[in-house]
């Protein structure tokens, strides 16, 4: 047996470097959780290679403290030690993504069951000891006294038991029957079941193709199997809906992973899988760490979204790592990414599982218009039962300022200027979440004519409701997500409001009506994926509306009719998007033609910042920068960015260049593909 132990001690300093030898402990083998003594204290560690020998003299090594009673499968620990090469982080930092809450314990309660030598036949009970007896198993709760009393009977037996604290959406409901199949659907089954393990398919179906019931029966095959599934998606918002889908067809063997859930939930559910008694995780982008052993399919539901992009180090993308985990990825989207549509093999779902046509899309030109809804628009909503209105800006306002003097409110601690929260009675940056009271009147020139500037979802609802028209809000600053789709979708009439979380997945039969407002705004981002993210955006929130016998429309605003994304996304033609966008990408030479990759130093003292980012940048030969950012959080910031051909050697080269350099009182980020 080999004698030391390799252990990795989970630190966020990157100058620290495991693995480091230890005196492997009894019990001990690859992802097993140690705590080990490490310089002046003890830290926990994760065994990541077993060994004979020591490059340390055996008698020098020391010993662990003490075994944890969780592990990480072996898988996952070689999973981390390939993305903290790939994302430029360290070993340590990924993995610390695939364990479970540190510090939570098992709960226990005390369980009443019959003991089976002991007959009640001929012994003499109360009507109220024989009804205790005929509802055992159970908690023994209030009645524990009467239990006792019949525990010394030898009728009953109390013991300890693990009480799972079970996430509040993922009780299992009413069984549904599962639908037939179409043509299409059946056929894309089949597709899925022949695909070799670790083979990626790209379901690209038309919003209300019915791709869930595909995933639904492709999970359900892979149990059949003896095999698990994850099932990814994009927002934490969604996931009490689309669980209650796979809880209703698979019962208790569906967990859920997110970061809304309590410490002692997600460590409970982290447990259920890890021991096998959960075989399908449920979840948003962490749930791709779910340690399910023998693990058949990943299932990637609306593989568009950017939220599957990780902004934390190790900054991985969800999407590649479940690639890297060996079994058959589907990822599903009715606009997929020009990565996805250029490299994945496809199925396509062309039609609704209803037969109904998708619904017809107008764009309204705003550029004459001065108010925020056109005609059009505020008549159709006066006239649909429920629509769903997309406006992607939280918020009253976008902006104040003075205007006698000129002066705009800005977060002192970001070169932003703050958001007008009318609710709240309130200023806000939504990067830092700096706070401060709305001003009467201008600090500077004592100007009481203060001036608001745009409008957000927090007005939109507002304005709509002084119209006589139900709304319902759904955006960042909502506290329940759950608890306001489930209340939109009990009301006979109403409008549901907000960003674009209202686009995702959400299937309303009874919503007529669906509309964009300011459609262009995401084009006039300095970014190479503003047209591909205009195009899903208004594609999406058209796939909300006329799912249900009533049909549906529509309604686009924006101040730019003829842009190519919005053309598209108005004839739901995602394939001649697709195409355009792939061609350009390619002359211009972005992804999936190249690899970008984004170095951002950081540090509270001036200057600084753009000091380290030229040092990088001069080990980085051809790469864009440095160039400077605006300040976030107090600190200034600078960037690299590097475009390259060769993905393997870019990684290398960054990597070493900033291994190489560091200054005191500076943070360095890297970001692989970044978002």
């Amino acid at each position: 047996m080999s004698r030391i132990a390799r252990v990795e001690p989970l630190t966020t300093a990157r100058a620290l470097r495991g693995p480091f030898d230890y005196l492997r402990p009894d019990g001990a083998e690859i992802g097993s959780l140690l705590v080990v003594p490490f310089g002046r204290r003890d830290v926990t560690g994760v065994v990541t290679g077993l060994a004979d020998r020591s490059e340390v003299a055996e008698d020098r090594l020391m010993p662990a403290r003490r075994v944890l009673p969780h592990s990480v499968p072996p898988e996952l620990v070689e999973l981390a030690e390939w993305m903290a090469v790939e994302y430029c982080s360290t070993f340590a930092r990924a993995l610390g993504l695939m364990l479970p809450p540190s510090g939570t314990r098992e709960k226990t309660a005390l369980w009443a069951e019959r003991n089976s030598a002991g007959a009640a036949e001929g012994v003499r009970l109360t009507d109220r000891q024989r009804e205790l007896l005929a509802s055992l198993p159970r908690l023994a709760g209030p009645d524990l006294a009467a239990l006792r009393r019949l525990e010394r009977r030898g009728l009953v037996r109390l013991a300890l038991r693990a009480q799972r604290r079970a996430p509040e959406h993922a009780q299992v409901g009413a069984r549904r029957p599962q639908p037939a199949l179409t043509a299409a659907q059946a056929a894309a089954l089949r597709d899925i079941e022949a695909a070799a393990p670790g083979e990626r398919l790209l379901l690209h179906g038309v919003t209300g193709s019915g791709k869930t019931e595909v995933y639904l029966r492709a999970v359900g095959a892979c149990l059949e199997r003896g095999e698990g599934a994850i099932v990814l998606v994009p927002e934490i918002a969604l996931t009490p809906q689309i669980v209650s889908r796979f809880a209703e067809r698979f019962g208790d063997t569906v967990a859920v992973l997110h970061s809304a859930l309590g410490a002692g939930e997600r460590h409970d559910e982290w447990l259920r899988l890890r021991r096998g008694q959960a075989r399908v995780c449920v979840g948003p982008r962490s749930a791709v760490f779910a340690p399910i052993d023998r693990l058949g399919l990943i299932v990637i539901d609306e593989e568009h979204d950017s939220s599957y992009k990780h902004e934390g180090d190790p900054r991985y993308d969800a999407r590649l790592v479940a690639e890297r985990r060996g079994c058959r990825v589907v990822a599903g989207s009715a606009t997929p990414r020009p990565e996805s549509y250029h490299a994945m093999r496809r199925i396509v779902l062309a039609e609704r599982v209803d037969g109904q046509a998708l619904p017809p899309v107008q764009v309204l030109d705003m550029r004459e218009q001065r108010a925020a809804l056109h005609p059009q628009t505020f008549s159709a909503l006066l006239d649909a039962p429920k629509s769903i209105v997309l406006l992607n800006r939280r918020g009253w306002s976008n902006f104040l300022s003075c205007r006698t003097c000129g002066r705009a409110w800005g977060c002192p601690q970001c070169d932003v200027t703050l958001v007008l929260h009318r609710g709240g009675g309130y200023l806000a940056c939504h990067h830092c979440g700096h706070r401060e009271r709305v001003p009467d009147r201008c600090p500077d020139c004592g100007s009481v004519s203060v001036t608001r500037h745009g409008a957000g979802t927090e007005r939109l609802e507002s304005d709509l409701a002084g119209a006589g028209l139900r709304a319902f809000r759904l955006d960042a600053d909502v506290a329940r997500a759950g608890s306001v789709l489930r209340a939109f979708e009990a009301a006979g009439r109403g409008v549901l409001v907000g960003t674009q979380v209202v686009a995702k997945g959400h299937d309303f039969p009874d919503v007529t009506l669906g509309v964009v407002l300011d459609a262009d705004a995401t084009l006039r981002f300095p970014d190479f994926r503003a047209e591909e993210r205009t195009f899903a955006l208004v594609a999406q929130l058209a796939g909300r509306a006329g799912r249900g016998p009533g049909g549906g429309r529509v309604l686009v605003q924006t101040l730019a009719p003829d842009a190519e994304s919005i053309r598209c996304a108005a004839r739901h033609d995602a394939d001649t998007f697709l195409a355009g966008e792939l061609r350009r990408r390619e002359a211009l030479r972005y992804p999936p033609f190249s690899t970008l990759i984004r170095v951002v130093c950081s540090s509270e003292r001036p200057g600084l910042a753009l000091d380290l980012a030229g040092a990088i940048h001069a080990r980085l030969p051809g790469a864009l920068g440095p160039a400077p950012l605006f300040r976030l959080r107090g600190r200034e910031r600078a960037q690299v960015v590097v475009k390259a051909a060769d993905r393997r050697a870019a990684i290398a080269a960054v990597g070493a260049a900033v291994a190489a350099e560091h200054r005191r009182g500076a943070a360095i980020s890297v970001d692989v593909d970044p978002q």
